[in-house]
C-alpha cells in the first residue's frame, strides 16, 4: 500500500508507515506449512527444551507427563487460533489491533509491555544460543583454560565473544524483512528435528534401549525440583496442573502477537490447519522426544542433564557435538527472530510509525538485549522465569480477546485503525476503560504475587491465567456500563 492510497483512505501519518499498514493479497503468501514452522522455529529451542525437560522431572513419569503437557498443548492452540484467526481477517499486526481495544494512542501501552517482554527474551535465548557454542568450544583444554581464567563483565571473555557473535547474526536474517523471516524458518525449525532425533536415537541405543519406566529415583527428581516452586511432589495432581499451567505460561507473549505473522496467511484454513499440526502434534512429538532423551542420557551418564547442550559437551566425538551444538544454535537464533525480533520490531515501530519502521525497530530491541547481558536477568529456574514474565501478559490478552471476540464480535474497521480522529479515538486517543482493566489485572497477575506476601505461593504460578480473567472480566463490566453500552448501540 503507498502513501497515496493511504492518504486517500485518510489515514494518519502518525498511525502508519509501510510495515504497520494491512497487507495486501501480493503479501499475504504464507501457507499452512509456513504457519506450522513459525512454531517449529518458537519450539525447537534450547529453552524450549530445557523447560520440557525441566517440566518432565516434575510429573514423575511418562504418562503422566504426556497427559499434562497434552492437555496444555491443547489449550495452547485454541487460544493462539483465537488470535491467529483476528490478525489473517484484519492483515495488522499487533500494536496496531490493540488499538480497537487500548485506543490509537493507548495501545503503545501493551505494544511496548510486549515489546521489553520480547528484548528480554530476545537476550534470554541469544545467551542460551551462545551457550551451545561454548560448551561446543571448552571441548579444547585450551579454550577451557581461557574460558575460567578470563572474566570480562560478570561471564567469561568467552561467554561474551560467543553472545555477541551469535546476537550480530541475528540482525542479517532480517535484513530483507519478513518474507526472509519466512525461508529462514522453513529450513531452521525442521532441521532442529533432525538433530533432536539423531540425539535421542543415539543416546537410547547407548543405553541399551528404552522403557516408558523413566528410571530416574523419587530421591534424585525430589532434589532436581526443590527449587522449582511447584507444589507437591513429582507426579502429584498438584504438580501436574503446575506442569500444564507453565507450559500454557510459556506462550503468553505470543498469543499476543501471534497476528503479526497470520496476517500474511494466505487465509484462515491455512491458520487453522498450520497451527493443528504445529501446536498440538508438534508440541507432543518435540516433548516426547525431550522425555525419551532425558531418560537415557540418566541411564548412559548417571546425572540429569535438562541442557541439551550439556549432553552434547560429553560426546565422545568433535564431528557429533559440533553437529548438534550448531543445529540447537541455529533452531534457537530461529525462536529468537520470529517470537521476539519480529515482535520488537512492530511494536517499537508503532510509537513513532513516522520515524521507526520495521527494522530500525528491531534494531533498538537488539541492543537493549546487548546491554541487558551482564545482568542477565533470565537466569535462574525455568519456571519463575516464564512465570514471572508470562504473567504481565495475561490481562493485556484478556482485554485484546474479549474486545474482539464478545464487545466487537469479531468486527473491527480496519481502516479506522489508522485514523486519528476515527471510532478508536475515545479519550483523546487512550482507552481509560481498558487502561484501568490492564492495571487492576496486572496488580493481581504480576504485582501482588511477584513482589509481596499477601497472595497464596501457589497463586504465581497461575499469575498468566489470573491476569487473563480479572483483566477480562474488568473491561467487559466496564464497557458493559449502561452509558457504554447506549453508545454500542448508537454506533453503525
Amino acid at each position: 500500500m503507498s502513501h497515496a492510497d493511504w492518504s486517500a483512505k485518510g489515514y494518519s501519518p502518525g498511525l502508519t508507515n509501510e510495515d504497520l499498514a494491512p497487507t495486501t493479497p501480493e503479501q499475504r503468501r504464507w501457507g499452512a506449512f509456513s504457519i506450522f514452522n513459525v512454531w517449529t522455529s518458537d519450539v525447537h529451542s534450547l529453552w524450549g527444551y530445557f523447560l520440557a525437560a525441566s517440566l518432565f522431572l516434575l510429573c514423575g513419569s511418562f504418562v503422566n507427563f504426556l497427559l499434562a503437557i497434552g492437555i496444555g498443548s491443547l489449550v495452547i492452540y485454541v487460544l493462539m487460533t483465537m488470535v491467529g484467526l483476528a490478525g489473517a481477517r484484519t492483515g495488522v499486526p499487533f500494536p496496531v489491533l490493540a488499538r480497537a481495544s487500548f485506543g490509537v494512542w493507548g495501545a503503545n501501552f501493551p505494544a511496548m509491555v510486549r515489546a521489553i517482554v520480547a528484548c528480554f527474551w530476545y537476550g534470554a535465548q541469544t545467551a542460551a544460543a551462545s551457550g551451545a557454542i561454548v560448551a561446543l568450544l571448552t571441548r579444547s583444554p585450551e579454550i577451557m583454560a581461557f574460558h575460567k581464567n578470563v572474566p570480562f563483565l560478570g561471564h567469561s571473555a568467552l561467554e561474551v565473544i560467543c553472545y555477541v557473535v551469535v546476537w550480530g547474526l541475528q540482525l542479517l536474517i532480517i535484513q530483507h524483512g519478513m518474507e526472509t523471516v519466512r525461508r529462514f524458518q522453513d529450513w531452521a525449525g525442521p532441521g532442529v528435528w533432525f538433530a533432536m532425533l539423531i540425539l535421542a536415537i543415539g543416546l537410547v541405543v547407548k543405553a541399551g534401549g528404552f522403557s516408558f519406566d523413566s528410571g530416574i529415583p523419587q530421591d534424585v527428581l525430589l532434589e532436581k525440583t526443590k527449587d522449582a516452586g511447584v507444589p507437591g511432589t513429582p507426579g502429584s495432581p498438584t504438580a501436574l496442573l503446575a506442569v500444564a499451567a507453565v507450559w500454557i505460561t510459556y506462550f503468553a507473549a505470543l498469543y499476543l502477537n501471534f497476528c503479526d505473522f497470520t496476517r500474511y496467511a494466505k487465509d484462515e484454513a491455512a491458520v487453522k490447519k498450520g497451527n493443528l499440526w504445529g501446536l498440538p502434534v508438534n508440541l507432543m512429538l518435540f516433548s516426547l522426544v525431550a522425555g525419551v532423551t532425558t531418560i537415557a542420557a540418566y541411564k548412559v551418564y548417571g546425572e540429569v542433564l535438562v541442557h541439551p547442550d550439556q549432553i552434547s559437551a560429553k560426546f565422545d566425538s568433535w564431528v557429533l557435538a559440533a553437529i548438534a551444538a550448531m543445529t540447537f544454535a541455529v533452531a534457537t537464533l530461529g525462536i529468537n527472530v520470529v517470537a521476539n525480533f519480529v515482535s520488537a520490531a512492530f511494536d517499537i515501530s508503532n510509537t513513532f510509525p513516522r520515524k521507526i519502521g520495521f527494522h530500525k525497530g528491531g534494531y533498538i530491541a537488539a541492543a537493549i538485549a546487548l546491554v541487558l547481558y551482564p545482568f542477565a536477568p533470565w537466569e535462574g529456574g525455568a519456571a519463575h522465569f516464564v512465570g514471572a514474565i508470562g504473567s504481565t501478559m495475561g490481562p493485556l490478552f484478556g482485554i485484546i480477546m474479549v474486545d474482539y471476540y464478545l464487545i466487537a464480535r469479531g468486527r473491527i474497521h480496519v481502516d479506522e485503525l489508522y485514523r486519528e480522529q476515527g471510532r478508536y479515538r475515545y479519550q483523546g486517543g487512550w482507552h481509560v476503560k481498558a487502561l484501568v482493566a490492564a492495571g487492576v489485572g496486572i496488580v493481581f497477575s504480576t504485582i501482588l504475587p511477584n513482589f509481596t506476601t499477601l497472595l497464596p505461593s501457589w497463586w504465581g504460578l497461575y499469575g498468566w491465567f489470573f491476569g487473563v480473567a480479572i483483566g477480562g472480566a474488568t473491561y467487559w463490566g466496564l464497557r458493559m456500563l449502561p452509558e457504554v453500552e447506549s453508545e454500542l448501540q448508537r454506533q453503525p
